[in-house]
């Protein structure tokens, strides 16, 4: 039953997913955090940490991630967690795979006309919209601590954000580089 609703889940997440993997990231916390309870915030967001460092899109790396600690956490072995971990990826994958197939042709023949412009046109505020979704729901409490639970966890927090933003928008230093920068920090000053 668990590999179903990870299927359904994640084939929905991958047919409304605009925007790349990180359009994709506040619809799969909604979805395994809030909604099915399959991971908790702190869990998620360790899975987005490492989906944004290891190689590949960072929804389908979060997708498989996902679909492993989902079935990992129901008390499911390893074997069965990879196979939530396949279930998820594959299931995220299908709908763009199956979509770029049917429309490919069409799309290429039609790009310029004014009804497929006008569609893109209303896509790209709300691919804007999720990413700030997903930054948002990011901004939470298991992520940054508060002042009066652990005040050097959230000023570290909040310098490393704040450093970080200015460093790839402004000063337009590599975000690879800048997340070692980050991790290094964490465990210098966090550890």
């Amino acid at each position: 039953m668990l590999y179903l609703k990870l299927f359904i889940t994640f084939f929905q997440i991958g047919l409304f997913g605009f925007g790349g993997g990180y359009g994709m990231l506040s619809l799969i916390q909604t979805e395994v955090v809030h909604n099915h309870h399959w991971l908790t915030t702190a869990e998620f967001t360790d899975i987005v940490a490492i989906s944004q460092m290891t190689p590949g899109p960072v929804g389908i790396n979060s997708a498989t991630y996902c679909g492993y600690t989902a079935a990992h956490n129901a008390g499911y072995g390893e074997g069965m967690s990879v196979l939530g971990s396949v279930t998820a990826t594959t299931a995220l994958v299908l709908p763009s795979l199956i979509l770029m197939i049917l429309i490919a042709k069409m799309f290429l023949k039609y790009m310029s006309t004014t009804p497929v412009q006008s569609v893109l046109s209303g896509l790209r505020p709300a691919v804007v919209g999720l990413l700030g979704a997903a930054t948002l729901l990011l901004l939470s409490k298991e992520n940054f601590s508060t002042p009066d639970i652990n005040p050097w966890q959230f000023g570290i927090s909040c310098f490393l954000f704040i450093a970080t933003f200015i460093g790839t928008y402004f000063i337009k230093i590599n975000p690879i580089k800048m997340i070692v920068y980050a991790a290094f920090a964490g465990l210098v000053l966090l550890y």
